[in-house]
């Protein structure tokens, strides 16, 4: 299973404004999109999963819901994101087609090895910057952690940067030996920085071919 190098996680004032924004993203060149809606009743989330799916399905954008692994099911999303204190992966994974995917979040070494045995198909490690709305207990990993985390697991599991990226990250990230990223703010802000952020994962892609078939 390929997983693209930049997941879009939506944001909003609204319900609405996150279907919006999806159109926006999809429109911009985005590959996958996380619907990741909280505080919401779950029946008003299938609705908005069915409008994002639909929408996705259109730019053939990948679709993954947070959280609601039942509801990515229903609407034949591409996949789950589950949070540390979601479900686990394992119970998750015999409710849903084969073909669907599962990430899950990671703050430090240790969440990172669980994932791993827990057969997950990528793993959102955060956060690389503190954010406004970031639990006050979760320290930033930086570069320093990403590095320091990524030389002890020597996984083939892809490994995305999360937390208040920007497109000046990108480069050092990847060097870091993370796989892609997700974003969020950087991306709501200007849906153009989506092709900026394509062209930088793509490059380093490029690199490693070359690389590769020297």
């Amino acid at each position: 299973m390929i997983i693209p190098k930049l997941h879009y996680i939506t944001q909003g004032n609204s319900p609405k404004e996150h279907i919006a924004n999806i159109q926006k993203a999809c429109t911009s060149g985005a590959e996958l999109v996380q619907l990741r809606l909280k505080d919401i009743s779950e029946k008003k989330i299938l609705k908005l999963a069915t409008e994002a799916r639909e929408i996705t399905s259109h730019y053939q954008t990948r679709l993954i819901i947070n959280d609601h692994y039942k509801i990515a099911k229903d609407v034949k999303a591409d996949g789950v994101h589950l949070g540390l204190t979601d479900i686990c992966p394992t119970v998750a994974r015999k409710h849903l087609f084969t073909w669907q995917m599962i990430g899950g979040t990671a703050n430090n070494l240790e969440d990172c090895e669980t994932l791993i045995a827990k057969n997950i198909d990528y793993i959102s490690l955060s956060p690389f910057r503190i954010a406004a709305d970031t639990n006050p207990l979760i320290k930033a990993l930086g570069l320093k952690g990403y590095t320091a985390i990524t030389e002890v697991l020597n996984t083939e599991t892809p490994i995305l940067g999360f937390g208040g990226i920007t497109t000046n990250d990108v480069k050092a990230i990847l060097e870091a030996g993370i796989s892609g990223i997700a974003v969020a703010t950087e991306i709501t802000n200007d849906f153009d920085s989506i092709k900026t952020f394509n062209q930088l994962l793509n490059a380093s892609a490029t690199a490693e071919q070359r690389h590769t078939f020297k």
